[in-house]
């Protein structure tokens, strides 16, 4: 199994306990909105701090652990991304003008989004390096500058977050069809993302305009 998973599944456990330990007084896309970012943003943490401190090799060793059921965790967790910018369209449509209420709604909106975001390229990332490390040598999915065989998680997010950011590739070569079909699930998932954040960023504008 590979590390970061018991991170995502320990990051799940403790977002669905907050969901019940939250305030019952709280609407239940209050508690919803809380709990996901009570659980992405220390995963995200943890991926962070993975990211910097593990080697080439040391990807390369948990990349070879991940297996197929990873992929339907990685598109489950997709899927509550997802939802979660849903949640925040329900929670949005019913805040009232007390400014309390507003600056709640407001900053949760930033955090889930934002968090949202950064998780879809943090799952993609390992899912990157997951096909490319299990690949035969002589067929590589994907070629880096340089000649670079031994790419780490730095290296994979760079080309994860250059998908999310422009919908497209950069630098980095895309050598196979299921490498593709790959890309093309991201950049379709993160155009909608895009979208989602500059609506409901117009929609923060105009409720501040509308406030003043």
């Amino acid at each position: 199994m590979g590390l970061h998973r018991p991170r995502l599944l320990a990051a799940s456990a403790a977002g669905i306990t907050a969901f019940f330990l939250l305030p019952q007084a709280w609407t239940i896309t209050d508690r919803v909105l809380v709990a996901w970012n009570l659980g992405v943003w220390p995963y995200l943490a943890a991926f962070g701090w993975l990211m910097t401190r593990t080697t080439a090799e040391g990807v390369r060793g948990i990349a070879k652990q991940e297996d197929a059921s990873s992929v339907a965790l990685m598109v489950t967790m997709c899927g509550a991304a997802v939802l979660s910018l849903a949640a925040i369209v329900v929670e949005m449509a019913r805040v009232d003008r007390a400014a309390d209420a507003a600056v709640f709604v407001y900053g949760i909106t930033v955090l889930t989004v934002l968090g949202s975001w950064l998780l879809v390229a943090a799952l993609y990332t390992f899912h990157y390096a997951h096909l490319y490390y299990s690949a035969a040598p002589n067929r590589l999915p994907l070629e880096f500058p340089e000649g670079l065989k031994s790419p780490s998680y730095v290296d994979f997010m760079y080309f994860a977050l250059t998908i999310s950011v422009a919908v497209q590739t950069s630098d980095v070569s895309v050598r196979t069809t299921s490498m593709r079909a790959t890309v093309i699930g991201q950049s379709v998932l993160c155009f909608f993302f895009n979208l989602a954040i500059l609506g409901l960023s117009i929609n923060i504008a105009a409720g501040f305009a509308q406030g003043r």
